[in-house]
Protein backbone atom coordinates (compact mmCIF):
# COMPACT_ATOMS: atom_id res chain seq x y z
CA UNK A 1 0.00 0.00 0.00
CA UNK A 2 1.00 3.86 -0.67
CA UNK A 3 1.42 5.60 3.05
CA UNK A 4 -0.70 8.77 2.76
CA UNK A 5 3.05 10.85 3.13
CA UNK A 6 4.56 9.15 -0.11
CA UNK A 7 0.76 9.71 -1.88
CA UNK A 8 0.98 13.11 -1.01
CA UNK A 9 5.05 13.57 -1.96
CA UNK A 10 3.78 12.05 -5.29
CA UNK A 11 0.98 14.31 -5.84
CA UNK A 12 3.31 17.13 -5.72
CA UNK A 13 6.03 16.13 -7.95
CA UNK A 14 3.35 14.84 -10.78
CA UNK A 15 1.93 18.28 -10.20
CA UNK A 16 5.45 20.12 -10.63
CA UNK A 17 6.71 17.95 -13.53
CA UNK A 18 3.34 17.61 -15.62
CA UNK A 19 2.65 21.45 -14.58
CA UNK A 20 -0.84 20.22 -13.70
CA UNK A 21 -2.56 19.21 -10.47
CA UNK A 22 -2.46 15.91 -9.72
CA UNK A 23 -4.60 13.56 -7.42
CA UNK A 24 -4.02 10.10 -7.25
CA UNK A 25 -7.40 8.25 -7.22
CA UNK A 26 -6.40 4.66 -6.56
CA UNK A 27 -3.52 2.35 -6.84
CA UNK A 28 -2.99 -1.16 -7.38
CA UNK A 29 0.75 -3.13 -5.77
CA UNK A 30 2.98 -4.70 -9.00
CA UNK A 31 5.55 -6.99 -8.36
CA UNK A 32 8.33 -4.79 -7.75
CA UNK A 33 11.71 -7.09 -7.76
CA UNK A 34 14.05 -7.65 -4.97
CA UNK A 35 14.56 -4.52 -3.44
CA UNK A 36 11.22 -2.38 -4.68
CA UNK A 37 8.01 -1.97 -3.91
CA UNK A 38 5.98 -1.01 -6.94
CA UNK A 39 2.32 0.03 -8.23
CA UNK A 40 -0.02 1.20 -10.66
CA UNK A 41 -1.19 4.62 -9.57
CA UNK A 42 -4.84 5.97 -11.43
CA UNK A 43 -4.85 9.78 -11.53
CA UNK A 44 -6.76 12.64 -12.61
CA UNK A 45 -4.35 12.41 -15.45
CA UNK A 46 -4.24 8.98 -16.52
CA UNK A 47 -1.85 5.82 -14.78
CA UNK A 48 1.86 5.73 -13.80
CA UNK A 49 4.23 3.18 -12.67
CA UNK A 50 5.86 3.82 -9.74
CA UNK A 51 8.70 2.17 -7.71
CA UNK A 52 10.05 2.98 -4.41
CA UNK A 53 13.13 1.73 -2.04
CA UNK A 54 14.42 2.81 0.69
CA UNK A 55 17.01 6.14 0.10
CA UNK A 56 19.40 5.31 2.28
CA UNK A 57 20.06 1.48 1.06
CA UNK A 58 20.18 2.57 -2.19
CA UNK A 59 21.46 6.51 -2.73
CA UNK A 60 20.40 8.02 -6.15
CA UNK A 61 19.48 4.84 -7.78
CA UNK A 62 16.39 6.03 -9.08
CA UNK A 63 17.63 9.65 -10.19
CA UNK A 64 20.36 7.91 -12.36
CA UNK A 65 17.58 5.38 -13.66
CA UNK A 66 15.79 8.27 -15.05
CA UNK A 67 18.66 9.84 -16.21
CA UNK A 68 19.85 6.53 -18.18
CA UNK A 69 16.36 5.93 -19.24
CA UNK A 70 15.77 9.72 -20.77
CA UNK A 71 19.11 8.98 -22.58
CA UNK A 72 17.34 5.85 -23.83
CA UNK A 73 14.31 7.04 -24.60
CA UNK A 74 15.38 10.36 -26.33
CA UNK A 75 16.69 8.34 -29.28
CA UNK A 76 13.84 7.06 -30.34
CA UNK A 77 14.57 3.73 -31.43
CA UNK A 78 12.48 1.36 -29.20
CA UNK A 79 10.31 1.97 -26.70
CA UNK A 80 11.44 2.87 -23.17
CA UNK A 81 9.11 4.03 -20.25
CA UNK A 82 9.30 8.10 -20.34
CA UNK A 83 10.15 8.49 -16.92
CA UNK A 84 8.05 11.28 -15.01
CA UNK A 85 9.83 12.26 -11.71
CA UNK A 86 11.58 10.94 -9.24
CA UNK A 87 11.63 12.05 -5.17
CA UNK A 88 11.88 11.53 -1.83
CA UNK A 89 9.69 11.48 1.34
CA UNK A 90 11.84 10.56 4.52
CA UNK A 91 13.67 7.42 4.11
CA UNK A 92 11.61 6.33 0.86
CA UNK A 93 13.33 7.17 -2.62
CA UNK A 94 10.89 6.77 -6.14
CA UNK A 95 10.56 7.53 -9.32
CA UNK A 96 7.49 7.47 -11.76
CA UNK A 97 7.37 6.50 -15.28
CA UNK A 98 4.83 6.12 -18.46
CA UNK A 99 2.23 2.83 -17.53
CA UNK A 100 2.98 0.62 -20.44
CA UNK A 101 -0.15 -1.57 -21.08
CA UNK A 102 0.92 -5.50 -22.38
CA UNK A 103 -0.28 -7.41 -25.13
CA UNK A 104 0.75 -10.20 -27.06
CA UNK A 105 3.62 -9.95 -29.88
CA UNK A 106 2.95 -9.73 -33.00
CA UNK A 107 4.48 -12.00 -35.58
CA UNK A 108 7.26 -9.16 -36.04
CA UNK A 109 8.33 -8.63 -32.32
CA UNK A 110 11.64 -10.35 -32.71
CA UNK A 111 12.59 -9.03 -36.10
CA UNK A 112 11.85 -5.61 -35.10
CA UNK A 113 13.40 -6.45 -31.80
CA UNK A 114 16.39 -6.86 -33.10
CA UNK A 115 16.37 -4.18 -35.61
CA UNK A 116 15.80 -1.79 -32.86
CA UNK A 117 18.44 -2.84 -30.56
CA UNK A 118 21.05 -2.52 -33.65
CA UNK A 119 19.79 1.33 -34.41
CA UNK A 120 20.23 1.82 -30.82
CA UNK A 121 23.82 0.16 -30.37
CA UNK A 122 24.62 2.64 -33.40
CA UNK A 123 24.39 5.79 -31.43
CA UNK A 124 28.02 6.38 -29.72
CA UNK A 125 30.40 8.57 -27.92
CA UNK A 126 33.80 9.89 -27.83
CA UNK A 127 34.20 7.61 -24.52
CA UNK A 128 33.45 4.11 -23.09
CA UNK A 129 31.71 4.49 -20.06
CA UNK A 130 29.01 6.97 -18.83
CA UNK A 131 29.41 10.72 -17.08
CA UNK A 132 27.84 9.26 -14.14
CA UNK A 133 27.60 5.97 -12.16
CA UNK A 134 24.14 3.83 -11.58
CA UNK A 135 23.48 0.56 -10.69
CA UNK A 136 23.08 -3.40 -11.92
CA UNK A 137 20.61 -4.38 -9.90
CA UNK A 138 21.35 -3.64 -6.22
CA UNK A 139 24.82 -3.35 -6.82
CA UNK A 140 26.44 -0.19 -7.80
CA UNK A 141 27.98 -0.32 -11.31
CA UNK A 142 30.79 2.17 -11.52
CA UNK A 143 31.41 4.36 -15.17
CA UNK A 144 34.73 6.44 -14.81
CA UNK A 145 35.37 6.45 -18.49
CA UNK A 146 38.12 5.40 -20.11
CA UNK A 147 39.35 5.62 -24.18
CA UNK A 148 39.42 1.73 -24.92
CA UNK A 149 37.05 -0.69 -24.00
CA UNK A 150 39.71 -3.47 -23.07
CA UNK A 151 40.52 -0.54 -20.67
CA UNK A 152 36.82 0.32 -19.51
CA UNK A 153 35.95 -3.69 -19.37
CA UNK A 154 39.21 -4.46 -16.75
CA UNK A 155 39.04 -1.58 -14.91
CA UNK A 156 35.21 -0.75 -14.55
CA UNK A 157 33.74 -4.09 -15.05
CA UNK A 158 35.72 -7.06 -14.11
CA UNK A 159 38.24 -5.94 -11.48
CA UNK A 160 35.48 -3.50 -9.89
CA UNK A 161 33.41 -6.59 -8.92
CA UNK A 162 36.40 -8.68 -8.17
CA UNK A 163 37.44 -6.39 -5.58
CA UNK A 164 33.80 -6.20 -4.09
CA UNK A 165 34.19 -10.26 -4.04
CA UNK A 166 37.59 -9.86 -2.03
CA UNK A 167 35.65 -7.77 0.26
CA UNK A 168 33.11 -9.85 1.52
CA UNK A 169 34.77 -13.24 0.69
CA UNK A 170 32.94 -14.31 -2.30
CA UNK A 171 36.05 -15.17 -4.06
CA UNK A 172 39.65 -17.19 -3.50
CA UNK A 173 42.87 -16.10 -4.13
CA UNK A 174 43.82 -18.54 -7.00
CA UNK A 175 40.38 -17.31 -8.89
CA UNK A 176 41.57 -13.44 -8.48
CA UNK A 177 45.31 -14.31 -9.82
CA UNK A 178 43.11 -16.23 -12.72
CA UNK A 179 41.72 -12.46 -12.87
CA UNK A 180 44.80 -10.98 -13.61
CA UNK A 181 46.47 -12.64 -15.96
CA UNK A 182 43.44 -12.88 -18.19
CA UNK A 183 43.69 -8.94 -18.06
CA UNK A 184 47.13 -9.26 -19.91
CA UNK A 185 45.16 -10.95 -22.31
CA UNK A 186 42.29 -8.87 -22.99
CA UNK A 187 43.95 -6.10 -24.61
CA UNK A 188 44.57 -8.54 -27.64
CA UNK A 189 40.90 -9.75 -27.69
CA UNK A 190 38.16 -7.67 -28.79
CA UNK A 191 37.63 -6.11 -32.26
CA UNK A 192 38.54 -2.03 -32.33
CA UNK A 193 34.54 -0.58 -32.43
CA UNK A 194 33.43 2.76 -30.82
CA UNK A 195 31.42 2.75 -28.18
CA UNK A 196 27.97 1.71 -28.56
CA UNK A 197 24.57 3.21 -26.33
CA UNK A 198 23.88 0.34 -23.99
CA UNK A 199 20.41 -0.79 -21.82
CA UNK A 200 23.46 -2.39 -19.80
CA UNK A 201 21.07 -5.15 -18.15
CA UNK A 202 19.12 -6.69 -21.20
CA UNK A 203 17.54 -9.92 -20.18
CA UNK A 204 14.32 -11.52 -20.71
CA UNK A 205 12.98 -10.22 -17.65
CA UNK A 206 13.82 -6.12 -18.58
CA UNK A 207 11.48 -6.34 -21.44
CA UNK A 208 8.01 -6.46 -21.86
CA UNK A 209 5.50 -6.71 -24.87
CA UNK A 210 3.45 -3.43 -25.00
CA UNK A 211 0.15 -2.44 -26.19
CA UNK A 212 0.90 -2.55 -29.71
CA UNK A 213 2.91 -6.32 -29.66
CA UNK A 214 6.18 -4.59 -29.80
CA UNK A 215 9.38 -4.72 -27.52
CA UNK A 216 9.52 -2.62 -24.07
CA UNK A 217 12.68 -2.32 -22.66
CA UNK A 218 13.03 -1.12 -18.75
CA UNK A 219 15.19 -1.13 -15.55
CA UNK A 220 18.59 -0.23 -17.73
CA UNK A 221 22.34 -0.18 -16.39
CA UNK A 222 23.37 2.31 -18.97
CA UNK A 223 26.47 3.02 -20.29
CA UNK A 224 28.15 3.51 -23.69
CA UNK A 225 30.19 0.00 -24.32
CA UNK A 226 30.97 -2.57 -26.27
CA UNK A 227 27.58 -3.88 -28.04
CA UNK A 228 29.07 -7.33 -28.11
CA UNK A 229 28.86 -7.31 -24.60
CA UNK A 230 24.77 -6.37 -24.81
CA UNK A 231 24.37 -9.24 -27.37
CA UNK A 232 26.65 -11.43 -24.75
CA UNK A 233 24.43 -10.65 -21.83
CA UNK A 234 20.75 -11.14 -23.89
CA UNK A 235 22.60 -15.51 -24.18
CA UNK A 236 23.16 -15.51 -20.55
CA UNK A 237 19.63 -16.35 -19.32
CA UNK A 238 18.77 -18.57 -22.07
CA UNK A 239 18.86 -16.09 -25.10
CA UNK A 240 16.12 -14.55 -27.38
CA UNK A 241 14.98 -16.45 -30.60
CA UNK A 242 17.23 -16.77 -33.50
CA UNK A 243 15.03 -14.55 -35.36
CA UNK A 244 16.14 -11.64 -33.12
CA UNK A 245 19.62 -11.94 -33.78
CA UNK A 246 19.48 -12.06 -37.59
CA UNK A 247 17.96 -9.20 -37.71
CA UNK A 248 19.97 -7.26 -35.42
CA UNK A 249 23.15 -8.73 -37.79
CA UNK A 250 21.09 -7.63 -40.79
CA UNK A 251 21.31 -4.00 -39.34
CA UNK A 252 24.75 -3.74 -37.25
CA UNK A 253 26.81 -7.15 -38.33
CA UNK A 254 28.83 -8.54 -35.30
CA UNK A 255 32.50 -8.99 -36.04
CA UNK A 256 33.70 -12.16 -36.57
CA UNK A 257 35.17 -14.27 -33.90
CA UNK A 258 32.18 -12.85 -31.74
CA UNK A 259 30.58 -16.08 -30.32
CA UNK A 260 34.19 -16.74 -28.90
CA UNK A 261 34.03 -13.56 -26.88
CA UNK A 262 30.42 -14.09 -25.42
CA UNK A 263 31.60 -16.04 -22.53
CA UNK A 264 34.72 -13.76 -21.64
CA UNK A 265 32.49 -10.60 -22.15
CA UNK A 266 29.85 -12.13 -19.99
CA UNK A 267 32.02 -12.71 -16.75
CA UNK A 268 31.11 -9.37 -15.88
CA UNK A 269 27.20 -10.20 -15.27
CA UNK A 270 28.27 -13.32 -13.78
CA UNK A 271 30.50 -11.58 -11.29
CA UNK A 272 27.61 -9.42 -10.46
CA UNK A 273 25.88 -12.68 -9.44
CA UNK A 274 28.57 -13.96 -7.46
CA UNK A 275 28.11 -10.71 -5.50
CA UNK A 276 24.53 -10.86 -5.42
CA UNK A 277 24.34 -14.51 -4.75
CA UNK A 278 27.14 -16.16 -4.27
CA UNK A 279 26.07 -20.07 -4.98
CA UNK A 280 27.19 -21.69 -7.95
CA UNK A 281 27.97 -18.59 -10.20
CA UNK A 282 31.56 -18.55 -8.94
CA UNK A 283 31.92 -22.20 -10.44
CA UNK A 284 30.50 -20.46 -13.97
CA UNK A 285 33.55 -18.05 -13.34
CA UNK A 286 35.87 -20.35 -13.09
CA UNK A 287 34.91 -22.53 -15.75
CA UNK A 288 35.29 -19.35 -17.76
CA UNK A 289 38.60 -18.01 -16.49
CA UNK A 290 40.06 -21.84 -17.09
CA UNK A 291 40.42 -21.59 -20.36
CA UNK A 292 42.37 -18.78 -21.03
Amino acid sequence: MISPELKQALESELSSSLDTECKIEGSNSIGGGCINQAARIKTNLGDFFIKWNLADAFPKMFDNEKLGLEILHDTNEIHIPKPIATGKINNTSFIVLEYVESSNQQNDFSENFGRALANLHKHTNDLFGLNHDNYIGSLPQFNDRRDSWPTFFIEERLERQVQMAIVVGKIPNQTVEQFHELYKLIPNIFPDEPPALLHGDLWSGNYMINKDGQACIMDPAVYYGSREAEIAFTKLFGGFDLTFYASYNEVFPLQTGYEERIDLLNLYPLMVHVNLFGGGYLGQVQSILSRF
